[in-house]
């Protein structure tokens, strides 16, 4: 573990201590165009004084609340400094959100400010502003208040911050429910500061690529980290297309993601490879493991094992090594579940994609594989001065300085998962091992009980089916039927590329009712289904004519699958699979 250096008491501070150690130190990356421009901590922290000042000359004070609503981008980072060091509290919106969610959002938290990243954000705002009876002031990144005036205020109102004073309310994704405010203290973000440098999750000076949206609390984590460590982010061009080649051009030594990158990563890494091939490759993972884990113990390698794995290292590791830009030390994978053999090739691969677990109510933190200390198909071992522990239903309890104080203005769901003993309920089942690592098993309210009564985790088998390159979602369902069915959609790209190939014509609505792709699926399904008792198999399939996605509910900015949003927008899909005959 790396020595943990100096940091503010609290986030209001750390603009300007980021700027004090490093100084002239790349903080922020962006392109503009082709070319990528950056910003210096000392830079940043300079233009975060200014607004500052502005929005106090405006009338901000501390423990307002303040939205962004906005993509991520440097100026976002810098706006929430800015907000910080007044002593008000930042709360992001989504900027996949419609007016109605920003409303709630905004109404919600008694935001008496947003910032809007675009004149597209600020329409929203306005066409529900008068809803909003706490909002008395609305900007642009382009029109944001700035001064040099007042520095003695602004002095005073940094050093009067408490570590227990809120700074983040961050909205859950709302899968189920209306959206819920956790409010997370200014103690919770010096924690994730120390943690980091502990951990060695990440390093002085790293370059760790950020697309991940500035709503979520992952995103949140690594600028806190990154910023404490004096590391520089690159910030993606604005364009999903586009996250990948960015990755290989810009060389990070870390990468932050949701599982679907990983996943893409892996189809295009694995692509390549005749099927018959695939039991070489397995062998070639499994000695690429061990080799890397002795590597990463600092444990000599085995001659025998080494001579061995080099050449297939070169012809078939190198290559995924250079997608991550050649430069990659670490990745961290989490908000969602992954496939246990994605895992294992990257780290072969010598990328290691470690997963982690935790929660907007305990500000990202919890559990986490270390590339020294790991077990594939676990989450990892409890970060230092985090409890977690196995409650007598399976629930995952956790409890430390990273738990949340509560949703704002919700005292009745505040006491539903939290309890007088300081214990944050989860909502997700689990398994501590005997050596620590945590398995989530499922999710209480996701628990698919079937007719026969037979409780099904349905994460599980739709991860493996969307190992496949041609699967983009798997919904699995059957809560009090006979049997699990499954609703699939395809990866728009990788089936053009496959109907070029087969010589099939169409869009995707057609590619969808192709007897081709069905059998293509139904060997994909038959393969996964092997894994798992015949109760738990998927019987039945339907190919969605389009994907899923954020802008009509079906998914969270994560990308989590909205249930109770898919379950009832599909139920003629769902029923007409129970219907058929065959």
């Amino acid at each position: 573990m790396g020595e943990v250096p100096e940091h503010p008491d609290t986030v209001a501070g750390l603009a300007r201590f980021a700027a004090e150690r490093y100084a002239d130190t790349a903080a922020h990356r962006w392109t503009e165009g082709d070319e990528w421009n950056e910003r210096s901590f000392a830079d940043v922290a300079a233009d975060a004084e200014r607004l500052a000042l502005g929005l106090v000359e405006q009338g901000v004070q501390p423990g307002d609340r303040v939205c962004v609503l906005a993509d991520t981008s440097p100026t976002w980072a810098t706006t929430a400094f800015a907000i910080w060091s007044t002593g008000a509290v930042v709360v992001p919106i989504y900027p996949t959100n419609s007016p109605e969610e920003c409303e709630w959002v905004a109404g919600n938290s008694g935001a008496i400010g947003v910032v809007c990243g675009s004149n597209e954000q600020l329409a929203k705002i306005e066409q529900v502003r008068g809803n909003l009876p706490d909002l008395k002031s609305v900007w642009t990144f382009a029109d944001l208040p700035a001064s040099e005036d007042g520095r003695d205020e602004l002095d005073r109102r940094i050093a009067a911050v408490g570590t227990e004073d809120p700074f983040l309310i961050i909205y859950t994704s709302g899968t189920t429910a209306p959206p819920k405010g956790c409010v997370l203290s200014h103690r919770s973000g010096v924690m994730v500061c120390e943690i980091v440098a502990e951990t060695g999750v990440l390093e002085p000076g790293d370059v760790a690529y950020l697309y991940l949206p500035l709503a979520h609390v992952f995103a949140q984590i690594v600028v806190l980290g990154v910023s404490s460590l004096g590391g520089t982010i690159p910030f993606f061009s604005g364009d999903t297309r586009q996250i990948i080649p960015e990755i290989g051009a810009i060389h990070p030594d870390y990468v932050p993601s949701v599982p679907r990158i990983f996943e893409k990563l892996y189809a295009m890494g694995t692509s390549a490879i005749p099927a018959e091939q695939m039991g070489a490759i397995r062998e070639a993972v499994a000695a690429g493991v061990e080799i890397r884990a002795h590597e990463h113990r600092g444990e000599d390698v085995p001659a025998e094992l080494r001579e061995k794995f080099d050449p297939v290292d070169a012809r078939l590791f190198k290559p995924v090594r250079d997608l991550f830009g050649g430069e990659v030390r670490e990745a961290t994978t989490g908000a969602a579940p992954i496939a246990q053999e994605i895992l294992e090739f990257f780290y072969a691969a010598g990328v290691p994609v470690m997963e982690g677990y935790g929660m907007t109510e305990s500000i990202g933190l919890g559990t986490v594989n270390r590339p020294d200390d790991f077990r594939f198909g676990t989450v990892g071992k409890a970060l230092e001065g985090i409890e977690v522990t196995i409650a007598r239903d399976g629930e995952i309890l956790m409890r430390g300085a990273c738990v949340f104080s509560g949703y704002w203005a919700n005292e009745e769901a505040t006491k539903e998962v939290l309890d007088d003993e300081g214990w944050l309920h989860t909502g997700d089942l689990g398994e501590i091992d005997d050596d620590g690592f945590l398995s989530i098993t499922g999710r209480k309210k996701d628990i698919i009980i079937t007719a026969g009564g037979k409780n099904l985790a349905p994460a599980n088998l739709e991860n493996d089916l969307k190992q496949s390159r041609y699967i983009s979602q798997a919904v699995m369902y059957g809560d009090r039927r006979p049997y699990p069915v499954a609703l699939v959609t395809l990866d728009e790209e990788e089936m053009a590329t496959w109907a070029k190939e087969h010589g099939v014509d169409g869009d995707a609505a057609s590619l969808a009712q192709n007897e081709e792709v069905r059998a293509l699926v139904q060997a994909v399904l038959d393969e996964a289904n092997r894994k798992y008792a015949q109760v738990e198999q998927i019987k039945r399939f339907t190919i969605l004519d389009h994907d899923l996605s954020q802008e009509e509910g079906e998914l969270t900015p994560t990308l989590k699958i909205k249930r109770n949003v898919v379950y009832e927008r599909y139920a003629d899909e769902f029923d007409d699979l129970y219907a058929r005959k065959s």
